[in-house]
């Protein structure tokens, strides 16, 4: 194998948290900040990249992390890597609620999954964790969430996260169209691409967007019920407003707060 074999055990149900066993000298890559604990023996260090290509030169890691920089994530990535004689576990965790997906390389044709730029949340070291660039010039405009994907790449173990419920659907030459905040990941023998929603009235009084992402072929497909981003937006269109009166319960717990504070 190239990627190094670790174990693991996923806790909770909504808010979930992978605990990985490693072994002496064995590594995990992680997304900064998503370790929540370590045991003793367990030696951490931030790089520029994911330690996949070890010989790779300074201009190959600048590369890499320029791609990094276009995805929205730290140039950077946490290595731990258990330096004691015994096995040792670290944990890691999701920035919001929702499931972690375990997935094997090994097992999937190719050794490879495509998946949204942010759901990547850790995986065995010699794990490659690159962009793909989509080819259709209407993707790149209108791709919204699933413009650049991640592509992961390898042998062993890696895990991603997704917001609300997921699903794994099989297509057999089938056509799935999706919610571009809603697809999560795709095996590459699934074509995927950016198309209309519908006629103009839909498009714009339809509330499902302009765009949808349509996946041709025979593959695994993975789908989230409650994408980040609409979570995010239905709060802060729900938020009091600074210096302006709202109603229901913001205007309530906002004059409560004035009042305790004097005002």
């Amino acid at each position: 194998m190239r990627c190094h074999e670790v174990d693991y055990e996923i806790y909770g149900d909504d808010m979930q948290m992978v605990q990985i066993e490693l072994d002496p000298a064995e590594t995990v890559v992680a997304e900064a900040g998503a370790m929540t604990y370590m045991e003793e023996g367990i030696a951490f260090e931030a790089r520029m990249g994911d330690g996949s290509e070890p010989d790779q030169g300074l201009f190959g890691k600048l590369l890499g992390a320029g791609k990094r920089v276009l995805t929205g994530e730290s140039i950077f990535m946490t290595h731990f890597t258990n330096q004691g004689r015994g096995k040792q576990h670290v944990a890691f965790a999701a920035p919001y609620p929702g499931k972690i997906i375990p997935l094997d390389l090994a097992l999937i044709p190719g050794g490879e999954i495509l998946c949204q730029k942010d759901s990547f949340l850790c995986a065995a070291y010699g794990t490659q964790v690159g962009i793909a660039f989509q080819r259709r010039l209407g993707t790149g405009f209108f791709g919204g969430e699933g413009f650049i994907l991640q592509r992961l790449n390898g042998d062993g173990m890696t895990f991603m996260h997704a917001c609300g419920t997921i699903i794994e659907r099989q297509l057999n030459n089938e056509t799935l169209r999706v919610d571009t905040g809603c697809l999560v990941a795709f095996e590459p023998s699934v074509e995927y691409s950016i198309e209309r929603a519908g006629n103009l009235k839909s498009m714009f009084f339809g509330g499902e967007g302009l765009f949808l992402a349509t996946l041709r072929g025979t593959g695994r497909v993975w789908l989230q019920s409650l994408p980040f981003s609409r979570l995010a937006d239905r709060i802060i269109a729900h938020a009091p407003k600074a210096g302006g009166s709202q109603k229901g319960e913001g205007s309530l717990l906002g004059g409560i707060g004035r009042m305790l504070d004097g005002d």
